[in-house]
C-alpha cells in the first residue's frame, strides 16, 4: 500500500513540473458506467396464466451521481432521479416526486451522442404523462418478451441540474441475447449512461 501510494504521489509531482504555466492537466468530469441487473420490482414467480406474483408494488429509486440505490423509505425526497418498476420508468418530479429531475427520448446511437441535442425539450412527470414514457421498447405479443429499441437514447436533467445520457441494453437478468419469457427472469434491467458533473451538456 505505501509503494502505491508513494509512486502515485510521484506521477502527480511529475504531471504538475512537466506542465508549463499555460498548461492545465485535463480532468474528467464525465464518467461512463454500466449497471448490470437492476432489480425493478421482479416477481417470486407466475401462475400457470403467466400472472406474476410476490411483487411489492415499489419502485426501485436510482440516483446517477454515484450509482447508488435509495432505500424506498427516501421516495418522498429528492435524493433519487430515476426509478423502475416493471417496465415503468419514473423521474423524480411531477407525480412521482418532490425532485426536480426531467428527461426525454432521442433517435441516435449512444457513442455518437457528444451532448445534449439542440432541439432537446426536458420533461417532468406531469399530468399522469411520464417523460420517458413507453417509447423507449418494443413489446413481442407472441413471444411474450419486452426488448429496448436499438438506437432509442435517454437524455435527463438530474436534480442537481447535472446532465446524462442513458441506454437501456436489457430487461432480462444476465443480458441474453434472445429473451425467452418461460425461462429467462424480467424485470432486470441493464443500462448504460454517462453522466457529466460539471454542469455542461456535453458528454466528453
Amino acid at each position: 500500500m505505501k509503494i502505491q501510494s508513494t509512486l502515485y504521489a510521484v506521477g502527480i509531482a511529475f504531471m504538475l513540473f512537466s506542465c508549463s504555466e499555460d498548461e492545465v492537466p485535463e480532468i474528467k468530469t464525465a464518467v461512463a458506467v454500466q449497471i448490470n441487473n437492476l432489480p425493478a420490482d421482479p416477481p417470486v414467480g407466475r401462475d400457470s396464466l403467466g400472472t406474476p406474483y410476490g411483487t411489492t408494488d415499489q419502485f426501485t429509486l436510482f440516483r446517477f451521481s454515484d450509482s447508488t440505490l435509495v432505500v424506498h423509505a427516501d421516495s418522498a425526497t429528492d435524493k433519487w432521479d430515476i426509478g423502475f418498476k416493471a417496465n415503468v420508468i419514473i423521474v423524480n418530479s411531477g407525480v412521482s416526486g418532490p425532485g426536480q429531475t426531467s428527461a426525454f427520448l432521442y433517435d441516435g446511437l449512444f457513442g455518437e451522442m457528444k451532448e445534449v441535442p439542440t432541439d432537446s425539450s426536458f420533461q417532468q412527470d406531469l399530468g399522469g404523462v411520464l417523460a420517458i414514457g413507453k417509447g423507449w421498447y418494443n413489446y413481442n405479443a407472441s413471444a411474450m418478451t419486452l426488448t429496448p429499441k436499438p438506437g432509442k437514447i435517454i437524455f435527463l436533467r438530474t436534480n442537481e441540474g447535472k446532465y446524462v445520457k442513458m441506454e437501456i441494453l436489457s430487461y432480462y437478468k444476465d443480458s441474453p441475447a434472445t429473451p425467452n419469457a418461460f425461462t429467462d427472469k424480467d424485470r432486470f434491467y441493464t443500462f448504460r449512461y454517462v453522466h457529466q458533473s460539471n454542469g455542461t451538456t456535453k458528454f466528453e
